[in-house]
């Protein structure tokens, strides 16, 4: 099978080049306006796949180039689809002309919307035009079908992309975000057609797959994506559908906003001329973590007219996330392969491919998933339920136990603990009463729900001291909340290897937000060890040395 991928060594072009060179069946004809960046970039590439480079002129004799390289399949991964100028779709126009299959990586929503236009050819030619075979709306899309189980009726549709801030962002990206910055957005809301202006409306989200650690309380900007015109064609009931951006570090992001707002108050006509300032910073100016995400969330009612809300979580590590806006095409051309190519006609890729379709893929890269459901009033699910969400039925059963209760629980164990030695490490620990250091401490845990909240008193040989767990709210959104007199302290539960990890993430004084780097820091676990609950708990910090380390087992008693 000969695929012609245009933009072949760009940002999407190349990764689905990458993604697809293990498959010895394959002839990739990497193409682009450079022959020398197409060599450079094919030899590069590990063995595998024939791979051919080739310089392609989009603004040339498209129909005849492809005639000259004969391939099975083109796939457009240049862009920006937003900017094709007065013949956006003639890479589509060539290739029914040829008789050639075609898919494209297109993130504009006019664009995917009106490639409708060529399905009664494509039919009659017998093969597929498929656009906008990325992320949005495909992927988007296949979520939806998932969560929707139960619903009657989705009412509501929301979802943001946080790409990491090392990700690398192509200047055909910038471009497309650029033209569409601050202009007017088709979407639905209130049930009825209207229009948001693109990123000067925000939101706050936390993405955060069950038992991993989350990202941060990002900050979402609203984007033009295929989603916003498509999907309310799928769900006839739709009452509002909103889809952002969270790029890092947070102070471009806002300074993309403000530029947005001069388009949208028509002080500059666009920010389309800025682009390649944007582009030059955006891959400079970077911090933070590696790492990236996604979330789609739905709501609507059952048959019983009861509201049901869920939310589908995606993390990417690493280098990994940059990958996913291609494996639409890289799953379309593995069922190729297998003889399940797509039916004929020319239209949105939003019905080729399920999510399981995409597990297969994630499972090759350090991407990880899940699904969240609020607990509903009626019948409140315990604080460490409601937090870890999906990933509570992979908990150990010792450490289900020791979590599930919605009233009162009292535990009885031994315990060791190890206590600082400088000055300020005795201080704190004598501020916030922890035990003294000794060796099989006789130790008891009194657990008490309230309000959806727990207090725990423990008890190591007649020394108490106590604090209050929570669910976090706002920037600690997703998090386990743990106060200690004035200290509140934000916490990831992270579930590994039968480990539940608590990570902190933020901490405050008085509810006053205090800098991450300052935090105190130290292993803290639960695991099971022989059959019982077990923990460690430490407590350190840079200008202290070890607080206090206490670690043993526990067992409920009635």
């Amino acid at each position: 099978m000969k695929i012609l991928i245009l933009g072949g060594y760009g940002t999407f072009g190349g990764r689905l080049a990458q993604l697809l060179v293990d498959e010895k069946r394959l002839t990739l004809m990497i193409a682009g306006r450079s022959a020398q960046k197409a060599q450079d970039f094919c030899a590069d590439l590990p063995p595998g796949a024939t791979r051919i480079a080739l310089r392609f002129d989009r603004d040339g004799d498209v129909e005849q180039q492809i005639r000259d390289c004969r391939p099975a399949l083109v796939v457009d991964a240049t862009g920006p689809f937003q900017d094709y100028g007065d013949d956006p779709y003639r890479v589509v126009k060539a290739c029914l002309a040829t008789g050639t299959h075609y898919m494209d990586l297109a993130d504009g929503s006019g664009f995917v919307k009106g490639i409708g236009q060529f399905d009664e050819v494509a039919r009659a030619r017998n093969i597929f035009i498929l656009a906008g075979v990325s992320s949005f709306p495909v992927l988007t899309a296949a979520v939806i079908r998932h969560l929707s189980g139960g619903f009657a009726r989705i009412t509501k549709v929301t979802g943001g992309i946080a790409p990491s801030p090392y990700a690398g962002v192509g200047p055909n990206v910038i471009r497309a975000i650029a033209s569409y910055a601050g202009k007017r957005v088709a979407l639905v809301r209130n049930g009825q057609p209207a229009h948001g202006h693109a990123l000067t409306e925000s939101m706050r989200y936390t993405i955060a797959p069950p038992g991993r650690l989350p990202l941060g309380n990002i900050r979402f900007s609203l984007v033009d994506v295929p989603d916003l015109g498509l999907l309310p064609g799928l769900l006839p009931q739709l009452d509002a559908i909103w889809i952002g951006a969270g790029p890092a570090p947070a102070i471009l992001h806002r300074m993309l906003n403000s530029l947005a707002w001069l388009v949208r108050l028509r002080v500059l006509p666009s920010l389309l001329p800025f682009a390649s300032i944007f582009h030059f910073v955006t891959n400079r100016v970077r911090w933070g973590e590696h790492r990236g995400g996604m979330f789609v969330a739905i709501a609507g009612h059952d048959s019983d007219d009861k509201l049901i809300e869920r939310s589908w979580h995606l993390l990417a590590e690493g280098a990994d996330g940059p990958f996913i806006p291609s494996m639409a095409v890289e799953a379309i051309v593995r069922r190729c392969l297998t003889g399940l190519p797509p039916v004929p006609g020319a239209r949105a890729a939003m019905q080729e491919l399920e999510l399981a379709d995409y597990a297969a893929l994630f499972r090759n890269k350090n991407i990880h998933t899940g699904c969240r459901e609020p607990a509903t009033l009626t019948s409140p699910l315990p604080l460490y339920q409601r937090l870890l969400g999906d990933a509570w039925s992979a908990l150990p059963a010792p450490l289900q136990l020791m979590h599930d209760s919605t009233q009162a629980l009292k535990a009885a164990g031994v315990a060791v603990v190890e206590r600082g030695s400088s000055v300020l490490s005795r201080i704190v620990g004598w501020m916030f009463n922890f035990p003294a250091q000794g060796k099989d401490i006789p130790i008891q845990v009194l657990f008490q729900a309230k309000a959806g909240s727990e207090c725990w008193q423990r008890n190591f040989g007649g020394k108490s001291f106590s604090s209050w767990q929570s669910e976090g709210r706002g920037r600690s959104e997703r998090l386990l909340a743990e106060r200690f007199g004035p200290f509140t302290f934000a916490m990831a539960l992270v579930l590994s290897d039968n480990r539940l990890s608590l990570v902190v993430r933020h901490w405050y004084f008085l509810g006053i937000p205090l800098p991450r780097s300052w935090a105190p820091g130290g292993d803290s676990y639960e695991t099971v060890t022989d059959g019982r609950f077990c923990f460690n708990v430490e407590i350190s910090h840079a200008l202290t040395g070890l607080i206090v380390r206490y670690r043993g087992w526990l067992v409920p008693v009635a």
